[in-house]
């Protein structure tokens, strides 16, 4: 299979076609991650990105102990750790009162200087290629890759890791299908509070109204700033967004007063950031010599907090399970491919991530009478809870007069 995108790439370089065994085209998490992992194993890889700095931009901004343990498991912590802030001691906020403190860490980031920091932190076996792929041949055997500047790599196994760009999808043939278009709406902005001076060291608060269509807020520090991520369902286009993105702080005291004054009465220091983000799988997929990883696949939605760890559950069953077994045997068709898409492990990963993407909306916004009930019963039980914990507090009350 041979595609082409774009104008017509310039005179072939004089160089040599770069082999290796595997080609992975896009330089972010998965990328990366993939492709430290095969070089220490020994394998020659080429990592190929259309840029060497990562631009700045608004995506995942933290994760939790389940997905710092996927990256310890794979030995890749001590890239990660210098890279975070991690964080402990989450103030939970549910139906507008202090519900729980939860002792979980967390580890929170900049996504454009995590993807900086772990480039630099590459092994120097795997060196990022930068170039544009402008030509993709696959088959059963060997996979060709032209670059802009007419240089040439050839590879046993091509990795497409481009998360949410089209460009390489389109040039191979694979089709992406929407299964709930524009989902959710993450937004994030910095809190003119500093770290030192918020009274709390994070805090998420839930939303109380199913007409708000708000998931929560958490607040959490990145360094000396104190950073905020709010998950809505809602579109970039509805007037409520632009009202916010207009006047976030009038908004924010409104729907959440019960944690403004700890949070500098919600001063905003930023501009508001948004990333809408839509429930997507891969049609066409299954194809000799190529296969797809994290968000190039599926997508799913930030707010249940699994992206990162189903990217990272993706790199660890083809680095740990798939590739290697590939490589060991000649040929590279749909076939021996296909047995990632179908590995147990994988498949309940997505699986997982594509149902609470769902039902996190669902038990949220709908309105009809089981989602109520839902609703209605599970409040009930926090508000059970928060009461017994006030009980708590209080304490044994000793009578008048008595010793």
């Amino acid at each position: 299979m041979t595609s082409r995108k774009g104008s017509e790439t310039p005179a072939a370089a004089e160089a040599a076609p770069a082999e290796v065994d595997v080609a992975i085209i896009g330089a972010g998490m998965a990328g990366i991650t993939l492709g430290a992992l095969l070089g220490k194993a020994g394998r020659k890889v080429a990592l190929i990105d259309p840029h060497r700095i990562h631009h700045e931009e608004f995506r995942a901004e933290k994760i939790g102990a389940n997905q710092m343990q996927l990256f310890e498991k794979l030995g890749l912590d001590k890239m990660v750790m210098p890279l975070v802030t991690p964080f402990t001691d989450v103030d939970v906020f549910r139906l507008g009162q202090f519900f729980a403190r939860e002792k979980k860490w967390e580890y929170a980031f900049s996504y454009g200087a995590l993807i900086n920091g772990l480039r630099d932190a590459l092994p120097p076996q795997v060196p990022i290629t930068v170039g544009k792929v402008t030509e993709v041949s696959t088959g059963p055997d060997r996979q060709r890759l032209v670059l802009a500047d007419g240089s040439v790599v050839n590879a046993r196994l091509l990795v497409v890791a481009t998360g949410h760009s089209e460009a390489i999808r389109r040039a191979i043939g694979v089709e992406r299908v929407e299964l709930s278009k524009a989902h959710s709406l993450s937004m994030g902005f910095d809190l003119a509070i500093s770290r030192r001076d918020c009274a709390f060291h994070a805090v998420t608060s839930y939303g109380k109204r199913a007409s708000d269509r708000v998931a929560y807020l958490t607040v959490f520090p990145i360094g000396d700033r104190m950073r905020a991520n709010m998950f809505v369902y809602r579109t970039v286009a509805d007037q409520w967004t632009r009202d916010f993105r207009a006047e976030p702080q009038k908004m924010l005291r409104e729907l959440m007063p019960e944690i403004a004054a700890q949070c500098g009465n919600f001063e905003v220091a930023s501009p508001v950031e948004v990333r809408q983000v839509s429930l997507t799988t891969t049609k066409g997929h299954r194809r000799d010599g190529v296969v797809f990883i994290g968000d190039a696949f599926v997508t799913t939605c930030p707010t249940p907090g699994v992206g990162i760890g189903r990217v990272m559950i993706d790199v660890d069953q083809l680095h740990s399970v798939h590739i290697p077994r590939w490589l060991e045997t000649p040929g590279m068709a749909a076939d021996k491919i296909g047995t990632f898409y179908d590995d147990p492990v994988k498949v309940a990963s997505d699986e997982d991530g594509m149902r609470v993407s769902i039902y996190a909306k669902r038990i949220t916004t709908e309105t009809g009478l089981e989602w109520r009930v839902r609703r209605l019963r599970n409040n009930t039980a926090r508000q059970l809870m928060i009461i017994g914990r006030k009980m708590r507090h209080l304490g044994p009350r000793r009578e008048p007069g008595l010793a």
